[in-house]
Formats: C-alpha cells, sequence, structure tokens
C-alpha cells in the first residue's frame, strides 16, 4: 500500500497534468474556430473548380487525346498513395484513423500484385506507416515548423505529384485524410485525384448554359487540371487542420475529466489512509498509557 507522501505525490501530479489538459483543450477550442472557417470556405472553391472540369469534359470531342491527368494512363498497375496527417499527437485517434484506411487500401493493392508508392505528409503518420509499409515510402514532408497551412505548402506536394506522374511512376493517385463533420465526428477519406474522378451522378441541369471557349477546352484542361491537383491537397490539408483540433479539442476535455476522477479517488484513499494511520498512533498511545 503506498505511504502519505506517495499518494501526496501522485495527487500533486495529477493535477499538474489536469491543468496542461484543460490549457491544451481552450487552445485547441481557440484554434478549432479559424481551422473551421477555412476548412468552410475552401470546400465551395474546390468543389467548384471539380464541377468546371466535369463541364470542360463533357465538352471534349476526342477522349484520346485528352489530358492524361483528366483521364489517366489507361492501366492500373501503379499506385501513388499520399497520406495526410499531422505532425504533432495529443488528438485522439485522429491520425490512427487516416492510416488505417490507408494500410486497409495498402493492403488490397498489394494483394492485387500492383505496384504501390506512398507519400507521407506529417510526421505522425510516417512513424505508423513505416512499421508495415516503409520500404514503400518515396517521399516525406513535414510541415512543423509552420503555424498554418498555407497554398504554398499544398503546392509542394501537388508539384512533386504531377513531376511524378509526367515520369510515369504511377497510374492512380489517392489523398487520405480526415474530413470535418463537427467537433466529435471526423471522417476518414479516400479521394481519387489522378486520373479526376468523376461524379457520374453529378448534374448540372439547373445551371445548363451554353458555353464558348477561349482557347480550347483541351488547352483549358491542360492549364487547369495541375492547378487542380493542388487544389485538392489544399482543400484536404484545410480539412486535416480543423479536424486535427476538434479531435484535440474532444481528447483534452476527456483527459481533463478523467484527470479529475482520479484525482477524486486518489484523495479518498489518502483520507482514508491518513484516518488509518492517526487511528493507530492512537491505539498506540493509548496503550501505552494504560501499561504505565
Amino acid at each position: 500500500m503506498p505511504s502519505l507522501d506517495d499518494l501526496k505525490k501522485r495527487i500533486k501530479s495529477v493535477k499538474s497534468t489536469q491543468k496542461i489538459t484543460k490549457a491544451m483543450k481552450m487552445v485547441a477550442a481557440a484554434k478549432l474556430r479559424k481551422a473551421q472557417e477555412s476548412a468552410e470556405k475552401g470546400r465551395p472553391y474546390s468543389q467548384k473548380m471539380q464541377n468546371i472540369i466535369l463541364n470542360l469534359t463533357k465538352s471534349i470531342n476526342d477522349p484520346l487525346n485528352a489530358p492524361k491527368l483528366l483521364v489517366g494512363t489507361g492501366d492500373n498497375k501503379k499506385y501513388l498513395c499520399v497520406v495526410l496527417t499531422a505532425d504533432r499527437g495529443l488528438c485522439g485517434g485522429f491520425n490512427s484513423n487516416i492510416c488505417k484506411l490507408a494500410k486497409q487500401n495498402f493492403k488490397k493493392i498489394l494483394n492485387e500484385k500492383k505496384n504501390l508508392k506512398i507519400i507521407s505528409v506529417g510526421s505522425k503518420g510516417y512513424d505508423q506507416i513505416r512499421r508495415d509499409y516503409g520500404k514503400y515510402v518515396i517521399k516525406k514532408y513535414s510541415f512543423k515548423e509552420k503555424k498554418q497551412i498555407t497554398f504554398n505548402e499544398a503546392n509542394i506536394v501537388g508539384s512533386e505529384i504531377i513531376s511524378l506522374f509526367n515520369q510515369g511512376e504511377f497510374d492512380k493517385c489517392i489523398l487520405f485524410y480526415n474530413n470535418f463533420k463537427n467537433v466529435i465526428t471526423q471522417i476518414p477519406q479516400a479521394q481519387q485525384i489522378i486520373p479526376a474522378e468523376i461524379n457520374k451522378n453529378y448534374n448540372d441541369d439547373k445551371n445548363s448554359f451554353s458555353y464558348d471557349f477561349e482557347p480550347e477546352e483541351d488547352e483549358i484542361l491542360e492549364d487547369l487540371l495541375p492547378k487542380n491537383i493542388s487544389t485538392q491537397v489544399f482543400k484536404a490539408l484545410l480539412e486535416n487542420a480543423a479536424s486535427e483540433q476538434g479531435s484535440r479539442m474532444t481528447a483534452m476535455d476527456n483527459a481533463t475529466r478523467n484527470a479529475g476522477e482520479l484525482v477524486d479517488k486518489l484523495t479518498i484513499n489518502y483520507n482514508r489512509s491518513r484516518q488509518a494511520s492517526i487511528t493507530k498512533e492512537l491505539i498506540e498511545i493509548i496503550s501505552g498509557a494504560e501499561s504505565l
């Protein structure tokens, strides 16, 4: 049984931890508001970009001569998986959920005897992936020194993806990230960006206008598609930033609550041990007095 001094030190230690987790929760809540606003503002832009590409695709007369970024190489033997995670921990299952979905896809790709390449964005994701799939990682990025993710960071990753595609390193590219829904819920996503994923259920009848393009559709797509890659990466990074803070806020709130419960239990044990110690001393004093 621990001594009174040990229990006192333990209570003090847990209270100190509780103060830290409470402070981290408040910081995450402050950061979440800004990150959520950025993610929500980025969604219409990326969606509109996809819609423009879809409208241009419908106008292409010769699909065989369409840009490769749109239609792909015509094969699916080589896959590039871009796993977007955080550079910091203490955010619950945020990083683990992304890696879990990514690993399921890795396993499926390898079971089908296809070639796998991985780009890791975020040190926490790389730490989890390298245990089983380290030999497939061809590039890793960490933006830990950046206080806020901007389009420049997304463009670095997007340019690397396009460069690898132009070198014939892969046929399909898939992004893995967390889609922010609310503070409690973040949904892991696997989004194919090369070739461009066309939503077959998409219906633009409400905005069905006739457009004249200058220059031609093919030329516009040649310029627009590379920008779309960086745009989709940036959207994923913004969604991740909001999801990370939401997950951290929830995790720190749970940790603070658990620390409070632990302090209560330790305090009860401390009081019981102290009472037993006092009772024992009183018995010893009375027994000594009676012996005299």
